[in-house]
């Protein structure tokens, strides 16, 4: 407790490293990474040339997710993240706890994706097949474990240089891109049913995937009750335009036979008719770096600290980037990655992540209407997110089980009856629970007696 008490009260310090714009840019790197490159053409080749419409529904469910995570954060800064606003919600028992070991298996679901992507953007260079796209993407999670475990400090100080540069060239392609839109790929006469554009929006909104890590900086954030809804707000706004731009540049300049065949890299095969051979390796290349970066930037949280949660069901007081001294979580974590990427496409991967992903944020946010009066959040809007994402993960599984995957709501069963079994595996074995990591009563009773002290200081 005496870490938590602290990390509040640090909260209140005035010299901190983020304030607004740096957490914004935080924000919009997070976001503007792998899921563009992998759900541009995805979404593009069930939404056809109303994908920016399911990018703008997208968009409004970030945002309605980002303002109920925000103010979460405010209240239970910890380095749980998701898992702790579950178990604040919920109280520490077999669900929350059940929530918190599918939320490990949700982010190395992601990992697979990104790096399925990864694969897959690195055999457009060769011209491979699947098994070499594959044996690149389990490449590319072996190295990223490796230097994890090694805790190579440069991987991660580049990666402000990697944002700089992965948005700068979506930006300029999105712009020159525009210029040449062919306005008969956008015209009514090629849409599709108005249905296929909300089948679409699971996967736009997985595009955002990454506005949450604004409220990890909550301890570090200049007077974050007001700064952190703030940050949400803008970086979510800035890159709903840059995806809705990008998506209008690459529908009208593909046509949807062309975006079905090379849904994959769409991003890529865009910039081709515009830039020449040279853009369509640039833009490839580009993609290459986000996912890389992608997967350096998820891997330690998601298997070290969600490991640790889902097993120990508590965090130690110290975690540092260099994990020789624990590295059980990493190893683990890639082993049941493999499988992933080697028996599920791209498709099937994406599409079970964005699922997860929306289920298991949407039992956040009713969990948060349990504790809506200690987080003094507007309780229409974080309804309207727990609504948001249970029908976008509705509308998606329906789509889903009828046009790709039939067995995909078995899928969806399986891991959460896995998640179950593994939980009560754990509390029978090692009678460990997912515990609190934030006392907001006992922080709030010490905030109190600092309070009292600093007023009998000065006298009054």
């Amino acid at each position: 407790m005496k870490a938590v008490l602290w990390s509040r009260k640090t909260m209140t310090d005035t010299k901190k490293a983020f304030g607004v714009w740096s957490a914004v840019f935080l924000g919009i790197g997070s976001m503007v990474g792998a899921g563009i490159f992998i759900v541009i053409g995805e979404a593009g080749a069930i939404a056809g040339n109303l994908v920016w419409l399911s990018f703008i529904f997208g968009g409004i469910a970030a945002l309605l997710s980002g303002y109920s995570l925000a103010r979460l954060a405010i209240t239970y800064p910890s380095r749980g993240g998701i898992v702790e606003y579950v178990v604040q919600g919920f109280g520490e028992g077999v669900f929350s706890g059940s929530t918190g070991v599918l939320f490990y298996f949700s982010q190395l679901i992601v990992i697979a994706a990104v790096a399925k992507s990864f694969g897959t953007y690195a055999g457009t260079f060769m011209h491979a097949d699947a098994m070499i796209q594959n044996l690149f993407a389990l490449g590319v999670v072996g190295l990223f474990i490796l230097i994890n475990l090694i805790g190579a400090s440069l991987v991660a100080k580049s990666e402000n240089i990697i944002v700089f540069i992965k948005v700068t060239i979506l930006v300029i392609f999105t712009d020159v891109a525009l210029f040449y839109v062919n306005p008969k790929l956008l015209s009514t006469a090629d849409m599709p049913p108005l249905n296929s554009m909300l089948f679409a929006v699971g996967l736009t909104f997985f595009a955002y995937q990454g506005f949450s890590v604004i409220t990890n900086t909550v301890e570090d954030m200049q007077n974050p009750k007001q700064t952190m809804l703030k940050a949400m707000t803008i970086a979510i706004l800035f890159v709903g335009v840059l995806y809705i731009l990008t998506s209008v540049a690459v529908l009208g300049n593909l046509s949807l036979p062309e975006v079905i065949k090379t849904k994959d890299y769409a991003l890529a095969q865009a910039a081709e008719p515009i830039f020449g051979p040279i853009g369509f390796k640039i833009m490839a290349a580009t993609a290459l770096l986000a996912t890389a970066s992608a997967i350096n930037a998820t891997l330690y949280a998601a298997t070290e600290i969600g490991y640790t949660l889902a097993k120990d069901g508590d965090l130690p007081e110290d975690y540092t980037y260099n994990v020789f001294h624990s590295f059980e979580g990493l190893v683990i974590s890639g082993l049941l990655i493999i499988p992933m990427i080697l028996f599920l496409n791209l498709s099937q991967v994406t599409t079970i992540a964005a699922l997860v992903v929306l289920i298991i944020q949407g039992l956040t946010h009713v969990g948060h209407l349990l504790r809506i009066k200690e987080t003094g959040a507007n309780f229409y809007v974080v309804l309207g997110a727990a609504l948001g994402m249970f029908a976008i993960a509705g509308l998606t599984l329906y789509y889903t089980s009828i046009k790709q995957m039939p067995m995909i709501a078995f899928y969806i069963f399986g891991a959460f009856v896995l998640a179950f079994a593994v939980e009560i595996l754990l509390r029978l074995t090692t009678k460990r629970i997912i515990k609190i990591q934030t006392d907001v009563k006992l922080i709030e009773k010490f905030e109190k007696n600092v309070e009292n002290k600093f007023k009998k200081m000065i006298g009054e």
